[in-house]
């Protein structure tokens, strides 16, 4: 389960812990005032709730905030030239707080929460070279544990061991996804490369299906698109995944769907110039549904239940709050798209990237260093 942090009117987008129990956000302490505090939501009881941890001072709105899995709220504050980072947790009418050191450089910003909930990554970007940070969890304080030459961006999970990290990598003007290795140094490897000079991102990754959703120019204009981690077979970039005068981005995929990649729901972020509504896909079902959020949505913020339920939190005003859950209409999963020719058979247009291998090859899925090496030493 993921989600992305997206800014609201309120406050910050909410995060949601990799195993969906807690989430954090900065908000506003109340409407009539500019005092921002950090809140950690709790979203695997009977009903949702939320607990405000306020600090011995207002936080300033460019803090960041990270949920672990025992209910810890990470938080990176950027005092005098340095990252410092603490874990706010409630104490009956107060805050408690743990500092856990700090990190000395310019630009950095948390990663996605980690699978397992108990570490919290971050990363540098200098000028010739990105660093990974281990910011909790660790023995002594934050700890370097990758320098990666290039720029880096993004930051997916791609196993359930938060041993692999894929990265989006830019050298001499192209960008690449890689995979970093955690646990041999940040060894990086290649992932994604469908054509020589594309710039290839990935999203979303689902350790449980392989399911990866991407962003690439190779096709003539940036789609998003669809493959599978260790697949030899082309990314797709359906029809269906393109609205006129609307940007998407997925936030959610179901987990679960363990060696079916094709019957994983997929929850999208669509911005047009009506506002941001919620599109749901699944890449057998070959169809885009588009839902309207719910009133105060924190947009782009949700997670997938494993029966196929998206849950969408929002917030109105100081007191309403809450999820709201969606069963998304069904579709026909009794022909999974699999290869090439069954995507034309069902209607869809084979992308340009699909229709000239030779132009644009799928060349890193199949070369991903994941096939056999999950369990690698």
């Amino acid at each position: 389960m993921t989600a992305l942090a997206i800014e609201t009117g309120e406050g910050t987008g909410l995060t949601i812990a990799a195993d969906g129990s807690y989430a954090a956000r900065l908000a506003r302490r109340d409407a009539a005032t500019e005092a921002w505090c950090p809140e950690r939501w709790t979203l695997d009881g009977p009903e949702p709730y939320v607990v405000q941890l306020p600090g011995a001072q207002p936080e300033d709105p460019g803090a960041e905030v990270l949920p672990l899995a025992d209910g810890r709220v990470l938080i990176r504050r950027f005092v005098e030239g340095r990252h410092a980072f603490s874990l706010l947790y409630p104490t009956g009418p107060g805050t408690g707080e743990l500092q856990l050191g700090a990190v000395e450089c310019e630009e950095l910003t948390l990663l996605a929460p980690a699978p397992g909930g108990e570490l919290a990554y971050g990363l540098a970007v200098g000028e010739k070279s990105t660093a990974v940070w281990l910011v909790a969890g660790g023995a002594f304080g934050p700890e370097h544990v990758a320098e990666v030459p290039g720029r880096c961006s993004g930051g997916v999970w791609l196993d359930r061991a938060g041993r692999m990290l894929a990265l989006d990598l830019e050298l001499d003007g192209v960008t690449k996804a890689v995979a970093v290795d955690l646990e041999r140094g940040g060894e990086v490897s290649p992932l994604l490369q469908i054509a020589e000079d594309s710039n290839d991102r990935l999203l979303l990754a689902d350790p449980d299906s392989g399911l990866l959703l991407v962003r690439s120019d190779a096709p003539g204009e940036d789609r998003l698109g669809w493959g599978v981690l260790g697949s030899a077979r082309p990314v797709r970039f359906p029809e269906c995944l393109r609205v006129e005068d609307a940007v998407m981005s997925p936030f959610a995929v179901q987990p679960g769907q363990v060696l079916m990649p094709e019957s994983c729901g997929v929850a999208l972020r669509i911005d047009g110039g009506g506002g941001s509504w919620v599109g749901v896909w699944r890449p057998a079902g070959r169809r885009l549904h588009q839902l309207a959020a719910p009133v105060g949505w924190l947009t782009g913020a949700g997670l997938w239940t494993r029966e196929g339920v998206l849950r969408l939190p929002y917030a109105q005003g100081d007191v309403d709050y809450g999820v709201v859950e969606v069963e998304p209409p069904v579709d026909d999963l009794s022909v999974m798209i699999t290869e090439l020719s069954q995507a034309e058979a069902a209607g869809e247009e084979p992308s340009e990237a699909e229709e000239a291998p030779a132009v644009c090859k799928p060349v890193p899925l199949q070369q991903a260093p994941l096939t056999g090496r999950l369990g690698a030493d």
